[in-house]
């Protein structure tokens, strides 16, 4: 029988890399709108700086999230070395091992050495991965995956505020920006609840309260060194 029944959980490790990449994209380079614009600087100027932020933060989480879930990778490539290894050298040990694991989940003696013999004549190595080491092949870090992934969401996230400051007048720009942001990250936020199964207002207002801060606190930024120029 095919298990159908879908969890939540089970969205968990895509879900906080779409809505990290998104929440940064829309945040950085809405902030970094507004506090150019604060500065009384020309359109020309802050269509600039929109452009070049989306790319720099798009590129930046990528890499980022290369290296890291490489290092993820490596971990669990050298952890599977290992174990392939032990397998080698003492396969009665790793039987032990495995059945050991079992028992400790609530499977009687007799039926756990059953199970472990059969995992172990079927795949070995995938039994001790998946139930010593909590890897799983949908589990297993993919680190170009992970960085595209990244890269597009910080790239979706950006685009409201980069397409703002390309068509909105220079006078409308701040409040343009910032109001269809707060918006935006509210419908975010909330989307991101959804998914998760948790409080849909919760979510909101989480993620919209701190875009507001950053907002606020780069055109305050913008403002002091527009003014001291």
């Amino acid at each position: 029988m095919v298990h159908v029944e879908k969890h939540h959980a089970g969205r968990a490790g895509w879900l906080r890399a779409a809505v990290l990449g998104a929440n940064d994209g829309l945040i950085s380079t809405a902030s970094l709108v507004v506090g150019v614009a604060s500065a009384k600087s020309s359109h020309a100027a802050v269509l600039l700086a929109a452009a070049a932020g989306t790319v720099a933060g798009a590129l930046s989480m990528a890499a980022g999230e290369y290296v890291s879930v490489s290092s993820q990778a490596d971990t669990e490539n050298a952890d599977l070395a290992k174990e392939k290894w032990e397998l080698a050298s003492s396969p009665k040990a790793e039987r032990a091992e495995l059945a050991g694991i079992y028992i400790a989940r609530g499977l009687p003696a007799a039926l756990a050495s059953e199970v472990a013999d059969h995992l172990t004549a079927h795949d070995a190595l995938g039994a001790h991965a998946r139930d010593e080491l909590g890897i799983t092949e949908t589990s297993r870090a993919k680190p170009l995956r992970a960085a595209m992934a990244s890269a597009a969401a910080f790239a979706a996230g950006a685009f409201p505020p980069l397409l703002s400051a390309l068509i909105v007048p220079r006078a409308f720009l701040i409040p343009a920006i910032a109001g269809s942001s707060v918006i935006l990250l509210s419908i975010l936020g909330a989307s991101a609840a959804r998914l998760g199964g948790a409080s849909l207002l919760k979510g909101a207002a989480r993620v919209t309260f701190w875009g507001a801060v950053a907002m606020g606190a780069t055109a305050l930024v913008g403002r002091l060194f527009g003014a001291s120029a």
